[in-house]
């Protein structure tokens, strides 16, 4: 592992509040994985200094389109809707629904990414896909919007709905203020709004299209930065003004099972992003047919795109979180959708330090993000494909 050399500190032990926190619906490493909250494909979490989850969630693909959601998960467990009818749809990359896809809470502003959703559809042959003739079901897939809500809000809020009418409010720059059934306003902007897809013509097939599917974002004072894993690049947007440019773009590389299976080269799909220090930590998933050890953690620099690993060896890297101890990062949590991405095998929860790498739970099924919870020294895992949420303590 490349660029780690802080000295591991001893952890603390909290062992009062991880029995506590494990008492809750979410659900501790052995046990019984019911979905409980009722969440529906929870893609990414965030947690609140009110010790909150923020879950954005796809849906089920039984879902009607555009029923899209933010929740807020409550330490008792209970779920409440922040904001509901947000844009989502079965997508061109086969029957599972996309929608909300990424998180990033910046004091009471929540940016929220959308997906790919549904403005391509599979193309006449294999690995080809065209615009979808009859349009999205939003104008506002593989976008981010902002919104602010306060802190009793947070507390106490029943949510908001948009309609699709609201949708295109929003793609027409307009800034959504929305009351809640105790008038607690919740608003919503839209920041940046990617291309659905670019043209990327083939002799077959002049009409082929690559697709948007932005999976994560981070932000500064001035500056979101958004992994889109539909293009593979990270892009850097200006908050102010919503204009974008490629900070960096990452190539295929040499798939080592061509001749086996899969074609000749391997995508590098960058799937979240976290601030560590004052640098970017991009997990690349990595690409069909996901041989083991080609999967990574890069670190990149937010003003220059300088680019480089941290972690490499992984299977299928859909997270990572730095550790720190007195604004010092000792160690680095990776988290991986599966460890056979093609049988549909369970996913891993690793910690990385200078001294050893630790193996915390390799049962996860369809391991999708994670946070950590510094007060009981544990990490909670979601699901997307079962909706569980995992409480896993540290050593």
């Amino acid at each position: 592992m490349n660029g780690f050399c802080h000295a591991l500190s001893p952890w603390k032990s909290h062992l009062a509040a991880t029995a506590a926190l494990l008492a809750l619906a979410w659900v501790a490493p052995g046990a019984a994985r019911a979905a409980d909250p009722d969440l529906q494909r929870p893609a990414k979490l965030a947690l609140t200094p009110l010790g909150n989850l923020l879950v954005a969630e796809a849906m089920s693909a039984e879902a009607p389109q555009n029923t899209g959601r933010v929740s807020i998960v409550a330490p008792n467990g209970k779920r409440r809707t922040l904001i509901d009818g947000l844009p989502s749809s079965p997508s061109s990359l086969g029957n599972e629904a996309t929608g909300p896809s990424g998180l990033y809470l910046a004091g009471r502003t929540l940016y929220v990414v959308i997906g790919l959703g549904d403005p391509t559809v599979p193309g006449p042959l294999p690995r080809t896909e065209v615009p979808n003739p009859d349009g999205p079901a939003s104008p506002i897939f593989s976008s981010v919007l902002a919104v602010h809500f306060s802190a009793a809000a947070e507390r106490f809020t029943t949510g908001v709905t948009l309609t699709l009418a609201d949708h295109f409010k929003l793609k027409d720059g307009k800034r959504l203020v929305r009351a809640d059934s105790a008038g607690r306003r919740i608003t919503i902007e839209l920041i940046v709004d990617f291309p659905d897809y670019l043209p990327e013509p083939l002799p077959i097939l002049e009409t082929n299209v690559r697709h948007s599917q932005p999976y994560g974002v981070v932000a500064d004072d001035d500056f979101l930065y958004v992994v889109d894993g539909g293009y593979n690049r990270v892009f850097k947007v200006e908050i102010a003004t919503g204009e974008f440019e490629t900070l960096v773009a990452y190539p295929d590389t040499p798939n080592p099972l061509f001749g086996i299976i899969g074609p000749r080269v391997i995508e590098n799909v960058p799937t979240s992003i976290r601030w560590d220090g004052d640098q970017l930590l991009v997990s690349i998933l990595g690409g069909f047919p996901f041989p083991a050890g080609q999967s990574q953690i890069r670190v990149v620099d937010p003003d220059t795109g300088e680019d480089s690993q941290l972690i490499g060896g992984l299977t299928s890297a859909v997270d990572v979180l730095p550790l720190q101890e007195n604004g010092v990062t000792v160690a680095y949590l990776t988290l991986e959708y599966s460890l056979s991405f093609l049988t549909g095998g369970p996913g891993r929860l690793q910690l990385f330090t200078p001294f050893g790498d630790i193996v915390l739970d390799d049962e996860l099924p369809g391991a999708g993000s994670m946070v950590y919870d510094r007060k009981s020294n544990s990490v909670i895992v979601a699901s997307i494909n079962t909706g569980e949420l995992t409480v896993i303590p540290l050593p």
